[in-house]
């Protein structure tokens, strides 16, 4: 017979992680399933000066504590995509790209987020040839070479930052003349002598012989076009919530996110959601710890009341 789970937690993120250590303590059958990497886009994240207790952490050391704690309390972690989840009475079906199925009485979904592409010319042909989505995963490549940024929020200029260790210039590009991030970031990007900056502006073009060369910008005020000689464009324009498991399940909001109620419930009985892809104020990692705790308790309740 196979194995039916109390609960299965889609993405290890920290708040897939967080629901995971929960409902695992709380004895239930607890299975956590990532399709990429354990932590999702905090494992990417180079330094967390906002995690209460700590000065300063790699999202990649938190995501491993977070793992060990999980495994601690007896939760199994499987590596496989889920592609579509189904409800029949009380029980859900999860499938998986490879033509498996998960069966679990109740679910946790905190797929997370993935990149916002520019969806301009060149970025397609040149991704893994001088564009790219990760400052940590890729910034090493560009050692003493000129990089430009895409985008004017937290994680642009956070990327930003940990590309001067590695680069000589970095010119970022942002459409409005001020900035979204928070003001010490903000800060640190203005003293920064490796960081220049074209405002108020867009990227049009990437282009290149086999790996990236210039990109070409437009003032968004003068409609002028100029051209950047870049070695890299790295483009930090946003995520979009992993929702097309669930899309056809549950409410979504105007911006594409999963409607919850205080509980963390979605619209269908026994689906939970948490972390980026419900609809919130801000995308943090203290606030998916908190989404993925509110889940994993109110997962418990659900099925303690059948």
């Amino acid at each position: 017979m196979s194995t039916i789970y109390d609960v299965a937690v889609v993405g290890c993120g920290p708040a897939g992680m967080t629901a995971g250590i929960y409902a695992s303590r709380a004895m239930m059958k607890t299975v956590l399933i990532e399709k990429n990497v354990v932590g999702g886009l905090m494992a990417l994240t180079d330094k967390l000066e906002n995690w209460p207790g700590e000065d300063s952490i790699s999202g990649l050391e938190l995501a491993e504590r977070m793992q060990k704690q999980a495994e601690k309390f007896g939760c199994e972690i499987c590596y496989t995509d889920i592609t579509k989840i189904e409800k029949t009475d009380r029980l859900f079906t999860l499938s998986t790209g490879d033509g498996q199925t998960i069966s679990a009485r109740s679910v946790i979904y905190a797929a997370g987020s993935t990149p916002r592409h520019a969806g301009i010319p060149g970025e397609s042909e040149f991704t893994g040839r001088g564009v790219s989505y990760c400052a940590v995963c890729d910034g090493a490549f560009y050692k003493d070479l000129k990089v430009a940024v895409l985008g004017g929020g937290d994680s642009a200029l956070k990327e930003a930052l940990f590309l001067t260790k590695f680069a000589s210039e970095v010119v970022i590009v942002h459409r409005r003349s001020e900035f979204r991030a928070e003001k010490i970031t903000q800060e640190e990007v203005k003293k920064n002598q490796k960081i220049s900056f074209v405002l108020d502006s867009v990227a049009e073009k990437i282009e290149g012989r086999d790996f990236v060369e210039k990109l070409t910008v437009k003032n968004v005020k003068t409609s002028e076009i100029s051209t950047i000689n870049v070695d890299g464009v790295f483009i930090f324009l946003g995520y979009d919530p992993a929702v097309d498991a669930v899309r056809d399940l549950v409410k979504l909001s105007d911006d594409g996110r999963i409607i919850t109620d205080e509980k963390g419930e979605t619209s269908l009985p026994g689906l939970f959601a948490a972390g980026d892809v419900i609809s919130k104020l801000v995308n943090q990692v203290s606030t998916a710890v908190g989404d993925g705790a509110r889940a994993a308790v109110a997962a418990e309740r659900y099925l303690a009341s059948k």
